[in-house]
């Protein structure tokens, strides 16, 4: 099966073994894997700005970078969930509409690729540790994937996943609400940090690199001992070390 990797400018300019474990475990799991050239931005920062010409120029040339893979697969969810706004992007036009539609149809976050596509629930991981996972609000309010990230983590051994308190809440990442509304936003990653120590978890896993940045910065800012890490770097470790 050809995968073709979606790597989010998060990945590529700050989570890049991120990108690499999502690719070692597509390929162990026998996903063929390319990086088309030409992929930038996928415009969700114009588009939820309301800079909807700059959003369009972004997603024309993503599309056409696209074109020719058979599935797109990406490390976030946020990401995954911008694609499937294509089509209404370019609603008034048919031709890129259609285009659109077919990028949408064939584009995939991590876990739901593995789960219900590859129909793979256990990768063979092991990673010791008492972990809470944190729900991201594109992923489970637009992608509509609530399940899979939780059938990959049940069979990860060594892990004992811990509930998260009002785990449904917004961390007040947002993208662009985080610099525009940055008061609010420091009180919803401050409940959520909060709601991750009351867990008792020695580690957070989240699923989109946007979310993982926002709690894992204030986290190490109140100096709490609490890793932070990608689901994807769960499910690439293959020893009690964590290692590979």
């Amino acid at each position: 099966m050809k995968v073709s990797l979606f790597v989010t400018c998060l990945s590529e300019m700050f989570y890049q073994n991120v990108a690499k474990d999502v690719v070692e475990v597509l390929e162990r799991l026998g996903c063929d894997v390319d990086l088309p050239g030409g992929q930038i931005c996928c415009g969700q920062p114009a588009y939820n700005s309301g800079y909807r010409k700059d959003a369009q120029k972004a997603a024309k040339q993503m599309i056409a970078s696209f074109e020719n893979s058979e599935f797109v697969v990406t490390p976030s969810g946020s990401c995954a969930a911008m694609f499937k706004e294509y089509p209404e992007l370019f609603k008034d036009e048919p031709e890129w509409h259609k285009r659109a539609e077919a990028l949408s149809g064939k584009t995939y976050e991590f876990t739901q690729f593995i789960v219900n596509v590859l129909n793979i629930e256990d990768v063979g991981a092991v990673y010791p540790a008492r972990a809470t996972y944190h729900t991201s609000c594109h992923m489970t309010r637009l992608l509509k994937e609530t399940e899979a990230p939780f059938k990959l983590l049940a069979n990860v051994k060594g892990l004992e996943m811990l509930p998260l308190a009002n785990n449904y809440d917004c961390c007040g990442f947002g993208g662009t609400f985080a610099v525009k509304m940055a008061p609010i936003s420091e009180q919803m990653v401050d409940e959520k940090v909060r709601h991750v120590e009351e867990s008792n978890a020695e580690l957070l896993i989240a699923a989109d690199n946007g979310c993982m940045m926002n709690i894992k910065g204030r986290i190490d800012r109140k100096g709490k001992p609490i890793e932070v890490k990608h689901i994807a770097q769960i499910l690439n470790s293959r020893t009690a070390e964590g290692r590979k």
